[in-house]
């Protein structure tokens, strides 16, 4: 493990400690599958997100989490850093959760733009990490 792993891993402990954090775990560098993910109203057939019961808009910095990441809620609102495959970093706010999904991050078509990635493609190989505030 990178000792730049180690460190950012210590201080998000020491963070959740000292704020009673609500996330059950601290996710560093998880590679994970990105897909497009439609947030507005009539957008693939799926409902408002979990997080607030809201449609969001495509031009935000927003996710969906596989179940297992989601936590139960426990990352509604917070942060996450995805690295896409030119090692590009954008911070993204999870908002919903992509039931039956096994390693994937459901990411807006704003964030897609942002890393300059043709949503056709239908998945990229990204790695993302926890970021608290």
């Amino acid at each position: 493990m990178a000792n730049s792993t180690i460190v950012a891993l210590l201080f998000g402990i020491v963070v959740c400690l000292q704020m009673s954090c609500a996330v059950s775990k601290l996710l560093v560098n998880v590679q994970a599958v990105m897909t497009l993910n439609g947030f507005q109203q009539g957008e693939g057939g799926g409902g408002p997100a979990a997080c607030d019961g809201q449609y969001h808009s495509d031009e935000e910095f927003i996710v969906s989490l596989s179940s297992e990441w989601f936590d139960g809620g426990a990352r509604c609102g917070k942060l996450i850093s995805i690295q896409g495959p030119s090692n590009l970093h954008i911070l993204a706010t999870v908002v919903d959760e992509c039931r039956d999904c096994d390693n994937e991050v459901g990411a807006s078509a704003h964030i897609w733009r942002n890393f300059n990635l043709d949503p056709s493609v239908g998945e990229v190989s990204i790695s993302f990490s926890d970021i608290f505030e």
